[in-house]
Order: structure tokens, then C-alpha cells, then sequence
């Protein structure tokens, strides 16, 4: 990416409404964020409608972003619960996670490696319940009621499937040589 500006150098067009700034912010982060938003729900429109959201939102409050981490960190944060958000008015979809098989397929797995290395084996041993949850909470930072809207179950479940899945987590990753 030398010679392209920086996320950072983009969101500072934004807030001073370079139109040109934020159509190469959106170019550069809209895909991703709506594939990853894809695989939490099975709605096409529902997570297009999310990521436009997102877009609003950024170009409405660009200095939103308190300059303590990554941009697409930022923007992902903004995505999810822009969802979130039109998920709970909806219970006629369900969030997506991993819920085919007890399994992960191959291809699953390779992205949890790449995406979330060592923990991403540990991760792939889960129930698809409790992967759920974990990418809800942890991974998205969604809060324990945010994610109980977003997988539509009660919150105690949550609760209870975090405890368990991080204590699995925890076993696993003491058995497995460094």
C-alpha cells in the first residue's frame, strides 16, 4: 500500500467532508466488512443494509474514532452492532455461526489458523454454540445481551456457554506444546 493514503490520513478527509476520502475509505474496507458480516447473518440485504449504516454513521462523526487502535478495529465495532442493531428488530433471521456441523469445515479451519493462530485450533474443538459465542463476545466485542439478540438465545445461555467455552480454551491450550 506505498503511496496510497493511510486509514488514518482517509478519516481525516472525512472529517474535513473530502467526498474523495471516504469513497477510498469505503472502497477499501466495505468488501470485507460485508463478507464478515455475512458469515454472522444469512440475510444479503440485512448486511448490506449494515455496512451502509456503517459508512453513514462514519461519514455523520468521523472524529468518533478515538485514535486508540486500528481503524478497520473501529469500523468492524460499528458493523457489528449496526447489525446487531437491525437484527433485533428482525426474528425471522438467524445469525450464522458455524452451525452445520460439530466440525468445522477444512476451509473454516484454515481461516481460524490464519485469522486467529494458535487459538484458532482451540477454537475449531468448540461446539458451534460455544464458537458462537466466543466470536460474538470476544472476537467482536459484543457485549454478553448484545450477542444473547444476535444469536437469539437468552442471555444466561451467554453467559453459561462463555464460562464453559473459555474454560475449554483454557485446558486446551495448556495441552498443546509451545
Amino acid at each position: 500500500m506505498e503511496g496510497l493514503p493511510s486509514d488514518e490520513a482517509l478519516l481525516i478527509g472525512v472529517a474535513e467532508r473530502d467526498i474523495g476520502a471516504f469513497r477510498t475509505l469505503y472502497e477499501r474496507h466495505a468488501g470485507w466488512l460485508g463478507l464478515r458480516l455475512g458469515r454472522r447473518c444469512n440475510d444479503r440485504d440485512l448486511v448490506a443494509d449494515a455496512v451502509q449504516d456503517t459508512f453513514v454513521a462514519v461519514w455523520r462523526a468521523p472524529r468518533g474514532f478515538r485514535g486508540d487502535g486500528d481503524i478497520a478495529a473501529w469500523l468492524w465495532g460499528i458493523a457489528i452492532r449496526r447489525l446487531v442493531s437491525r437484527l433485533r428488530k428482525r426474528t425471522d433471521i438467524a445469525a450464522v455461526f458455524d452451525t452445520a456441523g460439530a466440525t468445522p469445515a477444512a476451509e473454516d479451519q484454515v481461516l481460524l489458523s490464519v485469522e486467529y493462530g494458535d487459538i484458532g485450533g482451540a477454537l475449531a474443538r468448540l461446539s458451534p454454540e460455544m464458537r458462537a459465542v466466543i466470536q460474538a463476545v470476544v472476537l467482536d466485542g459484543l457485549t454478553a445481551k448484545e450477542a444473547a439478540q444476535l444469536l437469539h438465545v437468552p442471555i444466561s445461555s451467554v453467559k453459561t456457554r462463555l464460562y464453559r467455552a473459555k474454560a475449554l480454551l483454557r485446558a486446551t491450550l495448556a495441552e498443546e506444546p509451545s
